[in-house]
């Protein structure tokens, strides 16, 4: 058991056409519902962080709790930063022990971002640790993340060619289509195929990655709203869709608003049921349950990686 990099994580993933789910993780019990699925599921997994949950839980505290779930279960794990804003943040996470870095540059200008994403690079790879950058922008809300519909941008797939070549990073986030956070789409969802298809097809096994790729489970969204909620309905991305972008060059695909809504509506329905208990234990174990059984699903349903290991 150890930190690993997705290196041959992805490769084999590629080979085999399936994914790598990169599940967002807040605090124990989400850690110990994703470790819990992949050791039944026998699926490689990632443990995906970003800069409010690294906040939220603290550096150190978060690094003991990775450390503590792989000596539980004996898994590998790749530690991932997701959407790191800056260089400086990167490098916080790379000093700390993270085994993977996110740089998301993707709202600046094509050369900046160029430019940013070469300086991680070139800092995370002497340390021994991988980069995924982003290039194209999704719309919808996400931790810091902030888009407006008006301002996403699908990636254009020989400015992506170009950008691999001249930053020297090892996996790349696409724009085909797919929206971050509870997002209500106008229309059928939908993911641009074609334009993943090209950029596969100009960079034969480099690991592409699907941001913004939950499902939205309109049962969760209605459970949580019979609860107290104010969700507004929303559609995610079909799961069918994810599947088919799993045999066709995506390594990675990044799963959190899921696991927030099955978490938050099983705690909302013990609260609601249950005006009775105050011992967080009983409610929190519950929500630890729905992050396994929804991290099982995905693994299972979703990315085809059970049984992968």
């Amino acid at each position: 058991m150890a930190l690993i990099t997705s290196t041959e994580m992805f490769k084999k993933a590629q080979e085999g056409n399936y994914a790598i789910g990169a599940f967002n993780v807040n605090n124990m019990e989400i850690i110990q519902g994703i470790m819990d699925a992949a050791c039944e599921e026998r699926s490689p997994l990632i443990l995906q962080v970003s800069a409010g949950a690294r906040r939220y839980a603290k550096p150190a505290y978060l690094m003991k709790l990775v450390e503590a779930a792989m000596i539980d279960t004996g898994l590998d794990v790749v530690l991932h930063l997701d959407h790191g804003e800056n260089f400086d943040v990167c490098k916080s996470c790379v000093d700390d022990g993270f085994s993977s870095v996110m740089i998301d540059a993707s709202k600046l200008s094509f050369e900046e971002n160029i430019a940013q994403t070469k300086r991680v690079v070139e800092y995370a790879h002497d340390k021994g640790v991988v980069v995924e950058a982003e290039l194209g922008t999704l719309a919808g809300i996400e931790d810091a993340v902030s888009v407006a519909e008006k301002d996403a941008k699908f990636t254009d797939p020989d400015q992506a060619c170009e950008f691999v070549e001249r930053t020297g990073v090892d996996s790349l986030a696409i724009a085909i289509g797919t929206s971050h956070g509870a997002y209500k789409f106008k229309g059928e969802p939908m993911l641009d195929f074609e334009r993943l298809e090209k950029i596969s097809n100009l960079m034969p096994g480099f690991p592409i990655v699907l941001h913004g790729a939950s499902s939205v489970p309109k049962a969760f969204v209605d459970l949580c709203n019979q609860y107290g909620g104010n969700i507004p309905g929303a559609q995610g991305v079909p799961e069918e869709m994810l599947a088919k972008a799993a045999t066709m060059g995506v390594a990675k695909i990044n799963i959190d608003t899921d696991l927030r809504l099955a978490m938050t509506s099983s705690i909302r329905k013990v609260m609601a049921e249950n005006p009775e208990v105050f011992d967080p234990r009983e409610y929190l174990k519950v929500g630890r349950t729905a992050i396994k059984e929804m991290v099982a699903h995905k693994m299972r349903n979703v990315l085809g990686s059970s049984g992968k290991l």
